[in-house]
C-alpha cells in the first residue's frame, strides 16, 4: 500500500475509537478490531493518545474475553504509569473477567484505602456482588453510595435494574424518577419507567404508563418498545370494566394510533429489506452472465 493510503487508514482507525469513546459505545468487538490492528501497526504514530486507547481496548479485550490482547495493554500502562490507581482499577477488571473476585476485591480496597473518595472503585465492588449474585448486598451497597453521591445517574439506573431483578417494582420506579427528574428528555427513562408502571398493573398504574409511554414517543418516535407499550396499555385500559365510555372511546383511538405507526413502521423496514434483496440478487445475476461468457 502506498504511504497515502496507509495515513488514511491509520487515520480513519484513529478517528473511529475516537468517536466510539465520546459516544460511549460499548461495541467491543469492533474495538478490538480495530484498536488491536491501531497498536500493532501504528502505535508509533498516537503521539499520548496511545495511552487512552490501551484504556479502551482493554476494557473491550475483557468484553470479549481476549485476556491475551487485555493482558498486554495493561502491561504498557503499568510501565507508562507505575502506581496509577487508574491502572489498578482496570487491573481488577481483569481480575474479574477471571472470576478472580477475592483477589478484585483487595485490588479495589487497596485504591479505596489511598482514596476513599473514589468512587469508581466502590462501583467495581458492587459490580462483584452482581456477579456473584448477592442482589441483597449490591442493593444495600447501591444505596449506602447514593447517600454519599446522590446525583450519580449510572447508579440510579444500575439500582433500578437490580430492584426490577428482584420484583421490587415500587423502589425500580422511585429510581427511575430520579433519573427522570435530572434527565428529562431522555427517552430511555421514560419508557423504562412507563415498562415499571405497566408490570404493577391497576388503572392508575397503567394510566401513569400510557402517559409515559407517549412521552417516550415524543422525545424519539422511532422507539419500537415504546409504541408497542402505548398500544398495550391503552389496550388494557380500553378493556377494563372500570372506566367509562369516554375514556374507553379515547383509548381505543391511542391504540388504533399506535397499531397504525407499527404496521407503517414494518411496512418501510420491509420496503427497504426487499430493496436490498433485489440489490443482492442483480448481482449475482451479473456475476452468472460473467461467467457463462468468461467461464
Amino acid at each position: 500500500l502506498s504511504k497515502n493510503v496507509l495515513i488514511i487508514v491509520f487515520t480513519e482507525m484513529r478517528d473511529k475509537l475516537r468517536k466510539w469513546r465520546e459516544d460511549n459505545h460499548r461495541n467491543s468487538e469492533q474495538i478490538v478490531d480495530v484498536g488491536e490492528e491501531l497498536i500493532n501497526e501504528h502505535a508509533s504514530k498516537l503521539g499520548d493518545d496511545i495511552w487512552i486507547i490501551y484504556e479502551q481496548v482493554m476494557i473491550a479485550a475483557l468484553d470479549c474475553s481476549r485476556d491475551d490482547l487485555a493482558w498486554t495493554c495493561l502491561q504498557e500502562l503499568k510501565r507508562q504509569f507505575p502506581g496509577s490507581q487508574r491502572v489498578k482499577r482496570l487491573a481488577g477488571m481483569r481480575l474479574e473477567a477471571l472470576e478472580k473476585y477475592e483477589d478484585a476485591n483487595k485490588q479495589y480496597d487497596s485504591i479505596l484505602q489511598d482514596d476513599p473518595t473514589n468512587t469508581a472503585a466502590r462501583k467495581r465492588k458492587i459490580s462483584i456482588l452482581k456477579a456473584q449474585g448477592k442482589s441483597a448486598e449490591a442493593i444495600r451497597e447501591l444505596n449506602e453510595y447514593l447517600e454519599q453521591f446522590v446525583g450519580d445517574q449510572e447508579a440510579w439506573h444500575e439500582l433500578s435494574e437490580l430492584y426490577i431483578n428482584e420484583h421490587d417494582y415500587g423502589k425500580a420506579a422511585f429510581c427511575l424518577e430520579e433519573l427522570m427528574m435530572t434527565n428529562p428528555h431522555n427517552h430511555l427513562y421514560c419508557e423504562q419507567y412507563a415498562e415499571v408502571k405497566y408490570t404493577q398493573g391497576g388503572l392508575e398504574n397503567l394510566e401513569l404508563s400510557r402517559k409515559y409511554f407517549a412521552q417516550a414517543l415524543k422525545l424519539n418516535n422511532r422507539n419500537m418498545r415504546a409504541l408497542f407499550g402505548l398500544y398495550m396499555s391503552a389496550s388494557h385500559i380500553a378493556a377494563s370494566p372500570k372506566v367509562n365510555a369516554t375514556v374507553k372511546k379515547a383509548n381505543v383511538k391511542y391504540a388504533t394510533w399506535a397499531t397504525n405507526q407499527i404496521n407503517r413502521a414494518y411496512q418501510v423496514s420491509y420496503a427497504r429489506l426487499w430493496t436490498v434483496l433485489l440489490c443482492i440478487l442483480d448481482g449475482l445475476v451479473t456475476i452468472a452472465v460473467l461467467q457463462t461468457f468468461y467461464p
